[in-house]
C-alpha cells in the first residue's frame, strides 16, 4: 500500500491510496480458498472446485466483499499511519478498481485539530462540602419519629380528633343499594391525612368507640366499578377503636428499628444522608465552572462539518425563519460545545481514560435503582437499545474525565452550612432560569437534552461530546 497526503487545506486533507493488482489478487485468492472449503457444486467434491469455476459463479460477489474489506482496513491504516483523527466520516472516492486491476482511491477527510490542554491544570473551581450541624441531624430524626407514631387505645368515651387513628367497619350504598367493594373490615384511618376518600376523615372527627356514624362521600374517578364513578355513596361506619398517637421515644431501640446499630450510629447515617442530598447538585456546580473555564480556551480552527452538524441539532424544533434569524448565535453556541468536547476528549485520550465493562454495568444498575418497581422495564430497555448503552458509556467516560480534571486543576475547597448550600443552589437555579428566559425572548437557541461525551474512535469517526456538546457522528 502506498499513501500520499495531498491537497492540504488547513484541517481538510486528501490521502491518495494505491494498492497494486498483485496485492488485490492475493486478497481475492485468499477469499476463493476460503469459500472453496464450504461451497457445494454438482460434479465436484467439497474443497476441489477449480478457481475458474468459482470465479464464474461467485466472482462479482467475492470482489465486492473483498473490496469492502480492503477499503475499510487500508483507509483505517492510512489515517493511523499519518496520525490523522477524522472529525466526521471520511469520504472515499474510487479512481481505479476492478478484478485483476490496481486499486486507487482518495480519502477526503476533515482532521480533528490539535488541542493544547496544558492550561487545564491552571483551571480554578470551587469544591463544596456541607457541614451538617448537630441540630439539623436532630431535627431530621424528630421528623422521622413524628412520621412513625405509636398509637395507644383510649377510653371508650374519648372522642377522636385530628391525628388520631380510627379503626372501623363499614357498609356502603349508592341509591340505597350495596355494590361490589361496598364492605370494609378493620379499616384504619389516620384522621386528617385524607387518604381514603376526599372529605371522609373530617366527618369522623368527634366519634368514639361503638358509635355508628353515617359518612357521605363521592366515589373517585379511578373507582373500579366505572358505572359508579362520581356517584354519591353513604357509608355506615361502626367505630371499633379510637387510638391516640404516643410520642416516639428517640433512643437506641428506635435507631435499631431503622437499621442503625444505635442512636449515635443513626445520627451519623442521617448526617451523611443530608450531605449526600446536596453533593450531586454541588458537584454539578463545580463541573459547570470547569466547563465554563474550558470554553475560554482557544482553538484556531474548528471543523466546519462539525459546526454544521451541531447547528442541525440546535435548530431542531425551530422554524426555518427562526433558525435563519438565530444562525449567528447558534453558531457561537455550536462552536463552544464542539471546542469543549474536543478539549475533554483530548484530555481523556492523553490520560488513557477508559470505561470498563464493570463500570458500565454499575451505572446501569444505578439507573435501575432509580426506577423502583420498573426494574425489569429499565433492564429490557438497555438490553434492546445498544445506543442507550453507548450513551451511558459516554456519560461515565465524561464523568471520569471531569473527576481527573478536578484532581489536576486548582481547587478552592469551601465548607458551607446547610443554609448556605441551599442559597448557593437557589442562586444558581435562578441564574439558569434567567438565562433560559433571555434565550427564549431573543430566540437565540432552543433547549436540548444533554448528550454525553463519547470517546474518540479513529477507526471510524471521532465522537466528542460534553454536556450536549456534540462534536461529530459515526
Amino acid at each position: 500500500m502506498k499513501v500520499t497526503v495531498e491537497n492540504k487545506k488547513g484541517l481538510n486533507k486528501d490521502l491518495k491510496v494505491f494498492i497494486d493488482k498483485k496485492t488485490m489478487n492475493s486478497y481475492m485468492d485468499e477469499k476463493y480458498n476460503e469459500i472453496k472449503e464450504s461451497v457445494n457444486l454438482k460434479g465436484f467434491r467439497p474443497g476441489k472446485v477449480p478457481k475458474e469455476i468459482l470465479k464464474r459463479q461467485f466472482g462479482k460477489a467475492v470482489f465486492s466483499e473483498v473490496l469492502d474489506k480492503v477499503l475499510k482496513d487500508t483507509s483505517t491504516k492510512a489515517l493511523e499511519e499519518n496520525k490523522i483523527k477524522p472529525a466526521g466520516q471520511p469520504k472515499l472516492d474510487l479512481k481505479t478498481y476492478g478484478e485483476d486491476k490496481d486499486l486507487e482511491y482518495v480519502i477526503s477527510v476533515t482532521e480533528i485539530p490539535k488541542v493544547d490542554i496544558k492550561s487545564i491544570t491552571d483551571i480554578k473551581f470551587d469544591q463544596y462540602t456541607v457541614k451538617i450541624d448537630k441540630s439539623e441531624t436532630d431535627k431530621r430524626i424528630k421528623e422521622i419519629a413524628k412520621n412513625q407514631p405509636n398509637f395507644k387505645e383510649v377510653a371508650a368515651e374519648t372522642k377522636a380528633s385530628e391525628g388520631d387513628l380510627v379503626i372501623l367497619d363499614y357498609n356502603a350504598t349508592v341509591d340505597d343499594k350495596p355494590f361490589k367493594g361496598s364492605e370494609g373490615k378493620n379499616t384504619q384511618l389516620t384522621l386528617g391525612k385524607d387518604l381514603f376518600l376526599k372529605g371522609f376523615d373530617k366527618q369522623l372527627i368527634g366519634v368514639k368507640k361503638d358509635d355508628i356514624k353515617i359518612v357521605d362521600a363521592t366515589l373517585p374517578e379511578n373507582f373500579p366499578e366505572k358505572y359508579l364513578v362520581n356517584k354519591k355513596a353513604k357509608f355506615s361506619c361502626k367505630i371499633i377503636s379510637v387510638r391516640k398517637p404516643e410520642e416516639v421515644k428517640i433512643d437506641d431501640e428506635f435507631a435499631k428499628n431503622l437499621g442503625a446499630k444505635d442512636l449515635e450510629d443513626l445520627k451519623k447515617l442521617i448526617s451523611n444522608q443530608i450531605n449526600d442530598e446536596f453533593k450531586n447538585s454541588l458537584d454539578r456546580l463545580s463541573k459547570d465552572q470547569i466547563l465554563k473555564e474550558i470554553e475560554k480556551f482557544k482553538i484556531d480552527q474548528i471543523p466546519a462539518n462539525l459546526v454544521e452538524e451541531e447547528l442541525r441539532i440546535l435548530s431542531q424544533g425551530m422554524t426555518d425563519e427562526d433558525a435563519k434569524k438565530s444562525k449567528s448565535n447558534l453558531e457561537e453556541v455550536a462552536k463552544k460545545r464542539i471546542k469543549v468536547g474536543l478539549i475533554l476528549n483530548q484530555f481523556g485520550e492523553q490520560n488513557n481514560i477508559k470505561v470498563t465493562e464493570q463500570e458500565l454495568q454499575t451505572e446501569i444498575q444505578k439507573q435501575i435503582r432509580m426506577m423502583p418497581g420498573q426494574e425489569k422495564m429499565v433492564m429490557d430497555f438497555y438490553q434492546k437499545n445498544p445506543s442507550a448503552v453507548a450513551s451511558l458509556r459516554g456519560t461515565v467516560y465524561e464523568d471520569k474525565i471531569i473527576n481527573l480534571i478536578k484532581d489536576k486543576a486548582k481547587v478552592n475547597k469551601k465548607e458551607v452550612s446547610k443554609l448556605e448550600a441551599e442559597k448557593i443552589l437557589k442562586d444558581s437555579q435562578k441564574q439558569t432560569e434567567e438565562k433560559k428566559s433571555e434565550k427564549k425572548t431573543t430566540s437565540t437557541t432552543v433547549s436540548k437534552p444533554k448528550q454525553p461525551l463519547k470517546k474518540t474512535n479513529t477507526k471510524k469517526t471521532a465522537k466528542t461530546k460534553s454536556s450536549a456538546k456534540k462534536v461529530s457522528k459515526k
